[in-house]
């Protein structure tokens, strides 16, 4: 099961839109169950599931997590400021679970309740962040015309989002999956994203790259993930916590205007990288 090794594609102008939503509190607590814990040689990987955009992957990565299929899987392709993707037992690429595969979750319904704080509007739709992954949607009022008041929305693929692999059949997603390094949005709309690193990205970049010539396919001696496991099925002593930023609270605006000042008319939402604390 192989994506697309299209490198990352250059940003454009974008504009900083609209005030950001009131929150009750600056920082929020990744809940155990959504907290996912990968450990590997270079170091932890945490990543926070979301299955508010994606619910039958999450579940997916959930189980197979508990079943402790991702033990020793390699990093099998990894190319430098694009993506690395495991979850291959064979480490191949070719190779999958013995569950079924998964409809593609390429898009979501978003309601008023969702959090979604708005970033930037640099074509159809806005972009901003919904709990930590950055997603493109429509406002709020067009809930106001849909019978479920909900709106559309659709996960982006910027550095540290965890995305499924899949083979050529858009349902063909099973147990591969990859962490983004750097801005692809040619994966947008075709791949599921279920999820962000909120901690670690510095450990996804550090793994072994592959050989650009093979389209990145690392071999033998690529890093693993030695164990995968969801923060909700360790102990509690040994359980990280992580609070994360919350969309248009004071650090998360402070991270954006950052981004804004340090990149001025190519700023885009895949700039913004939430503040987190714990770990």
């Amino acid at each position: 099961m192989k994506i697309k090794s299209v490198m990352a594609l250059a940003a454009g102008a974008a504009l900083l839109s609209g005030g950001a939503m009131a929150q009750s509190g600056d920082w929020r607590t990744v809940a155990p169950e959504n907290l996912w814990v990968i450990d590997t040689a270079r170091g932890r990987i945490l990543v926070e599931l979301e299955p508010r955009a994606a619910p039958n992957h999450v579940e997916r990565i959930r189980a197979l997590t508990n079943q402790g299929f991702y033990d020793g899987l390699k990093f099998h392709r990894v190319i430098p400021n694009f993506m690395a993707q495991t979850g291959d037992p064979k480490g191949t690429g070719e190779g999958g679970s013995e569950l079924p595969d998964l409809k593609g979750e390429f898009t979501f319904r978003r309601g008023r309740d969702s959090g979604f704080v708005p970033v930037e509007n640099s074509g159809p739709g806005l972009r901003g962040v919904m709990g930590s992954i950055p997603v493109v949607t429509q406002p709020d009022a067009q809930m106001f015309v849909t019978a479920d008041f909900k709106t559309p929305a659709q996960g982006l693929f910027c550095p540290g989002v965890a995305g499924m692999a899949r083979a050529g059949s858009p349902d063909s997603a099973n147990s591969q999956f990859f962490l983004m390094t750097g801005q692809n949005d040619s994966l947008n709309g075709g791949y599921t994203v279920f999820g962000r690193v909120v901690q670690g990205l510095d450990v996804v970049k550090a793994l072994k790259s592959g050989n650009e010539a093979a389209d990145g396919a690392v071999g033998a001696d690529a890093d693993v993930m030695t164990r995968a496991r969801l923060a909700s099925s360790m102990p509690a002593a040994e359980r990280p916590t992580i609070r994360v930023a919350a969309p248009g609270s004071a650090p998360f605006n402070a991270a954006v205007e950052a981004a804004r000042a340090e990149k001025g008319a190519a700023f885009n939402i895949c700039d913004v990288q939430l503040p987190v604390q714990g770990g």
